[in-house]
């Protein structure tokens, strides 16, 4: 049975986007863990070819991992306040949908392919502006404590923590993309494509160290486009790097990090 096809209930819609997006943050979670496990191992095996006071460094790794451990289960137990936010939103939205109140649309010749890829981009962009400025603006210390604190326990963050947000952002962001839809004009396809984006994106700028190698390529990529190096900067130093996908408002706004020059482990200063 399709989901279009259940006669509109919200807590029936509520109850089954809880599902999906569990589902969806465990899965991108645990798929970016392994690879982070993967690539620690190969870290780890490297630096044990240098020994240096073994029975030290390993009990500051137990100490390490068991302080890990209890930040992803505090990064989860807020993840599934977020989940039920952002279901209330997806609730809310498919209810407008049936109604007619959105701007959705089911066969994508309507607009044409052009403008698929056209509303992607200003979709990705509008997300973006609306995130720098309301996550500066959560970083001002009235506000940090009720709106954004919990995503900043885990430090350095880790794949868990990029759906871990105090239940007064999430609402935020899930009206914010509820909006949207009221507004723009956007295929079923490219709401999805957005969402899809936004989690492996946010999952992906929250692993805590440098994934892509150092390059000519990355760095120049990495001007532009955020990622695990950059948004760590944020976690370490909260007045700079506020975007979500692109860096030019930081870098227009004065809140780039003058040391970081694409994707190369970012200044602890």
């Amino acid at each position: 049975m399709n989901i279009l096809d259940i006669q509109p209930n919200f807590w029936l819609y509520w109850f089954t986007f809880c599902g999906i997006i569990m589902g969806g943050y465990f899965v991108t979670a645990y798929a970016y863990q392994v690879l982070c496990s993967a690539l620690k191992k190969v870290a780890v095996a490297q630096a044990n070819s240098f020994p240096i006071n073994s029975s030290r460094t390993h009990s500051a790794q137990a100490k390490r991992t068991q302080q890990r451990q209890g930040a992803i289960a505090e990064d989860i137990k807020l993840s599934i306040l977020s989940v039920i936010a952002f279901a209330l939103g997806a609730a809310c939205f498919m209810l407008c949908f049936r109604r007619g109140y959105t701007q959705i649309y089911l066969d994508w010749q309507t607009q044409g392919f052009g403008y698929l890829i056209f509303s992607y981009a200003v979709v990705l962009l509008a997300q973006d502006t609306f995130f720098y400025f309301m996550h500066r603006l959560f970083h001002v210390r009235p506000l940090f404590q009720w709106f954004h604190r919990g995503h900043h326990r885990s430090r350095p963050p880790t794949p868990w923590t990029f759906f871990a947000m105090e239940p007064l952002e999430s609402f935020i962001q899930a009206a914010f993309l509820l909006a949207l839809t009221l507004v723009l004009p956007l295929h079923i396809g490219v709401l999805i494509a957005v969402l899809l984006t936004m989690s492996v994106w946010a999952a992906g700028n929250h692993l805590g160290f440098q994934v892509v190698p150092d390059s000519r390529l990355s760095r120049q990529i990495g001007k532009w486009c955020i990622g695990s190096t950059y948004h760590l900067v944020h976690h370490q130093r909260y007045t700079r790097h506020y975007g979500l996908y692109f860096t030019f408002w930081d870098r227009m706004l004065g809140t780039q990090d003058d040391s970081l020059d694409g994707q190369y482990p970012p200044s602890k200063s």
